[in-house]
Formats: C-alpha cells, sequence, structure tokens
C-alpha cells in the first residue's frame, strides 16, 4: 500500500520540531508480506478488529529505537509465518531536529559466531551505512511508548519499571543506551568467567573494573534523568493527569547521594570481588545497577503508584510520558515520536479529550490504535485515519 496524504519530503534536510516518520516499509514482519505507508507529520490513527495487524505496525516503528521493541520479543518471532526468506526488514524515514535519516533494521544470521553470542542478531543501518548496533538508532531517533500491557508496569516485577527508567533516560541523553549495553556485555562476560570457575583471576578483575566505570555511569545518568523528570512534573498544570514522584532505588544511586563518582566506583569494584563466590553460585551479579527499580507515587495522595487504582495508574503511566514529551522537546528540540496502543479505549472522556489536546499542543506525531474510530472523532481533520483489517490498510 502507498498512501500520500501530502506532498513527499523536500530532497533538502530541513529539522522538524518534532520527531516523524514520514516513510514505513516492512517486508515478511508479523502478519505483513509487504507494506510501504506514506504518511505526514500529523498524528496517525489506525483501527480496525483486534488482531488486525495494529499494534504489529506499532511494534515495527518502536525497533527504531534501541532494544527489543515495544513487546520485547525475540527476533525469531517477528518473522512472518512460512516467510521465504526466513528474515524480516523494517525501514523508515524520519524527521528530526537534524533534518531526516534513513533507518533500516532486520534480523541477520550469522553464518559463524564466537561462543556465547547468538546465531541471530539484529542489525542496524543509518543513511545507507552499517551501525555499531541498535544503541545507535539512539543518537537519531526518539520514541516513546504505552501498551496495554504497561497497565500493570506498577506493581509487577522491578526489571519492567527498570527498562521504564532506562528508556526515559536515553530519551534525554542518548549515550545511555551504549552505557547500559556496555555494563551488560561486561556483566554477561564475567558471569561466563564464573560459570567456569574463575580460573583467570586477572580477567576476572579487568572485567570488574569495567563493569564498576560503567555501572556508576549508569546510575548517575539515572539520577540526572529522575531530577529534570521532577522538574518537569511539578511545572505540570493541575489536570486528569496527576503530578507523579519519581525516585529510584538501588545500591550504587544511594552511594552516589553519599560520595563521589569516583568512590563509588573503587566500592562497587571491591564489592564484585568480594562477592564472587555468592555471584557464582546465584548465576550472575547480586548487586549492580541491573538491580534497581523505578519507585512512583501519585503526589497529590502522596500513595504509591501500585495502591493507585487501575484509572490512577493509567493517568500516572500519560503525566509521565507528557512530562519526557516536553522534556525531550526543551532538550533535543524536537518531540519523541509516540506509540499509544489501545489508548483512548483506557480513558475517561475528559481524560481521552485531555491527552488528545496536549498531543496537539505539542505537536507531536502520535500513532494511536483502537477497535473504535469513534473514540477518535475528536481529531478528525487533525489526524490521518487508516482501517487495518488482515494486514492491510485501507486509508
Amino acid at each position: 500500500m502507498n498512501q500520500s496524504p501530502r506532498p513527499a519530503l523536500p530532497a533538502a534536510r530541513t529539522g522538524a520540531s518534532a520527531h516523524a516518520v514520514r516513510r514505513l516499509s516492512l517486508s515478511d514482519f508479523r502478519c505483513y508480506a509487504g507494506l510501504r505507508l506514506e504518511v505526514d507529520a500529523r498524528p496517525v490513527v489506525l483501527t480496525g478488529p483486534n488482531g488486525a495487524g495494529k499494534t504489529n505496525l506499532l511494534e515495527a516503528l518502536s525497533l527504531l529505537s534501541p532494544g527489543r521493541g515495544m513487546r520485547r520479543a525475540r527476533l525469531g518471532e517477528f518473522v512472518r509465518r512460512d516467510a521465504p526468506s526466513g528474515a524480516f526488514a523494517v525501514a523508515a524515514r524520519l524527521d528530526g531536529p537534524a533534518g531526516w535519516v534513513e533507518i533500516g533494521t532486520g534480523l541477520q544470521i550469522a553464518s559463524e559466531r564466537a561462543e556465547d553470542q547468538p546465531a541471530e542478531r539484529r542489525s542496524v543501518r543509518i543513511d545507507g551505512q552499517p551501525a555499531a548496533g541498535p544503541q545507535a538508532l539512539a543518537e537519531v531517533t526518539s520514541l516513546a511508548w504505552l501498551t496495554p500491557q504497561m497497565d500493570r508496569l506498577f506493581i509487577e516485577a522491578p526489571s519492567g519499571r527498570r527498562r521504564f527508567l532506562d528508556r526515559l533516560t536515553f530519551g534525554l541523553d542518548p549515550a545511555h543506551a551504549r552505557r547500559v549495553a556496555a555494563y551488560e556485555k561486561a556483566m554477561r562476560e564475567r558471569n561466563r568467567l564464573l560459570r567456569a570457575g574463575g580460573s583467570d583471576p586477572a580477567w576476572l578483575a579487568a572485567l570488574e573494573g569495567t563493569m564498576a566505570e560503567w555501572a556508576v555511569a549508569v546510575a548517575a545518568a539515572r539520577r540526572d534523568a529522575l531530577a529534570r523528570f521532577s522538574a518537569a512534573l511539578d511545572e505540570l498544570p493541575d489536570g486528569p493527569f496527576p503530578r507523579a514522584r519519581l525516585a529510584v532505588r538501588g545500591r550504587l544511586e544511594d552511594w552516589l547521594d553519599e560520595m563521589p563518582a569516583l568512590d563509588a566506583e573503587d566500592r562497587y569494584r571491591m564489592m564484585l570481588r568480594a562477592q564472587r563466590q555468592e555471584d557464582m553460585e546465584a548465576g550472575g551479579a547480586l548487586e549492580g545497577p541491573h538491580r534497581s527499580d523505578l519507585l512512583v507515587r501519585h503526589a497529590a495522595k502522596d500513595m504509591p503508584a501500585e495502591q493507585c487504582s487501575t484509572g490512577e495508574q493509567k493517568a500516572l503511566l500519560i503525566a509521565i510520558l507528557l512530562a519526557d514529551v516536553r522534556l525531550q522537546l526543551a532538550r533535543r528540540g524536537a518531540t519523541p515520536v509516540l506509540l499509544l496502543d489501545e489508548v483512548a479505549a483506557h480513558l475517561d472522556q475528559v481524560r481521552r479529550a485531555a491527552l488528545f489536546a496536549q498531543i496537539g499542543e505539542l505537536g507531536a506525531q502520535a500513532w494511536m490504535t483502537g477497535t473504535e474510530p469513534q473514540l477518535f472523532e475528536a481529531l478528525r481533520g487533525e489526524a490521518q485515519f487508516f482501517t487495518v483489517r488482515d494486514g492491510r490498510l485501507f486509508g
């Protein structure tokens, strides 16, 4: 399918105050054998029955950022069933503050691989050139999303909140994605050596030094991001989306309240050395930024988010999302692309109208899905509407 509601991008790379997808192409991705969609920078509304392929489109867009996408699927799960190539591809052209950029990502199957390396890996190309990895996408794109699964963010395991915190952080500080990746790589190598009996103390010490360096950098970046979010949330006007208070609970983050970063680095390195036996028995490091947790409170009620009603938890998430949009606009010169899966169906009329108004005020490109077009009637004339049926789009 090829939809062109407005003229295509000019040849010159002109900056924009919103990151916006202008063209999306899919090949053997989920239920899409092939798709080419061209849109302008306005919001996009995708409606259709459950199972039609709406969320799959948002998931494809989420792969334009670091990480495993909004559903955290394995690479092989993205490949369309019976795809002859056994692989998938997602390509897009985006507008942004530095102009437009071409991005491609897909499944790369390695013919030869090193020990402890996956047989399948995700390849990334930026403006036609191979990138070092998905982390490079944080430098050129910005996306934020809400999914129905995130409605349980505050009541489930800390890992989801930690990923959410890191996404908020590298939205403001793109280098954070590389820090997290570097820390996790060193941690995996240390875990592998410990499983093998830790017979190379010098290499273990070197890896622990690398882990300590990146761990403190990750913790410091999270603390800086939360300080910015706290200020932005305090400035939000009173309305249907309550103010949230954010904090991070973690050993290293706490140490940075008490001591300089270099001292925290030394202390963590010594902890790793002292805990090798315990970590080997546990199958991994028992302490570090990979164990930290994001804490959220409803400010007006002074209540932990996990004790709030389902509607209040959803409203808190949207408040954080809107603060993220405002912060990225102020810091990076452009709003992120918003991926809002089934968001309207879970909001009352007042909050739905308030969300649409905020998106319009901020000038963000939001991709929104829903089963009922009536939920988006307020956006008629302000957004681009498509119907999705059986993996096909109709304008």
